[in-house]
């Protein structure tokens, strides 16, 4: 069931988004060669800390995981798409980092990635994370009311596909509130016209997840967490939890 929330809970989701959105910055700009993943997790704890928020991330059980995530963020190297666990690698020059971070403020969540090289990039890393974030931008434009979920799912899987990559076949975004996920399930590929319609008061969390070899298949790490391209090729998330309302769509993630 898809709850519709008010211009108040709107607003609270806002405060939520913007705890996420100062934390991933923060990573961000302390990322680089020689600092490892659990610093980068240390380094959001203290801004949710900071902030009096909660991770929804940190302990989250699904049924399909062996153990609960030990951290507040997910971090992803390289040929990692999603739900890296952090741990003591250093990052090197030229590592492709996807980091997902969540919030919990008020009773409300908040739910954002994003993607970046440390130090030096390289020139095809640099255009899978450029392609990631225009499908994001592509299917935030399509989420208005009176379009449909899979005019969203469509937007990004045009981009993705036009640039020749793979989408991580059975992963996309969700619905976002009290809960990190609800309904409705937002694909990163589908038909236009179709799916559940759009409407004020709808908040989901759009991300496309990306493969740069082209192929969209993968599988979960030995750690029950982590999933890689099965290629072997890199990966890029990119995501911002998006408000649906009759003056367009309102990113609740940005700073």
């Amino acid at each position: 069931m898809v709850e519709i929330k008010t211009d108040t809970s709107l607003q609270a989701m806002r405060e939520a988004g913007r705890v996420v959105a100062h934390a991933l910055a923060a990573v961000r700009e302390q990322a680089a060669p020689g600092v490892t993943l659990v610093e980068l997790d240390r380094i959001a704890r203290a801004v949710l800390d900071e902030a009096g928020a909660g991770s929804p991330f940190l302990g989250y059980h699904p049924d399909w995981t062996p153990v609960p995530f030990p951290a507040v963020v997910c971090a992803s190297v390289n040929d990692a798409i999603v739900h890296g666990i952090p741990d003591d690698r250093p990052l090197a020059d030229g590592d492709l980092v996807s980091v997902d971070c969540g919030a919990t403020l008020g009773g409300w969540v908040g739910d954002a990635a994003v993607s970046f090289t440390v130090g030096r990039a390289r020139a095809e890393d640099t255009r899978l994370i450029d392609t990631a974030y225009a499908a994001l931008e592509a299917g935030i434009g399509a989420a208005v009311v009176g379009n449909r979920i899979g005019d969203i799912a469509h937007a990004v899987g045009r981009v993705c596909r036009r640039a020749g990559y793979g989408i991580a076949d059975g992963f996309g975004g969700h619905g976002i509130g009290r809960s990190m996920h609800e309904d409705p399930g937002v694909p990163n590929e589908g038909r236009p016209g179709r799916g559940m319609p759009l409407r004020h008061g709808m908040v989901i969390a759009i991300e496309p997840m990306l493969i740069a070899g082209g192929g969209d298949h993968h599988y979960t790490a030995a750690d029950g967490w982590t999933v890689r391209t099965l290629d072997g090729s890199r990966a890029a998330h990119t995501e911002h939890t998006v408000a649906i309302t009759d003056d367009g769509p309102r990113i609740l993630t940005a700073l």
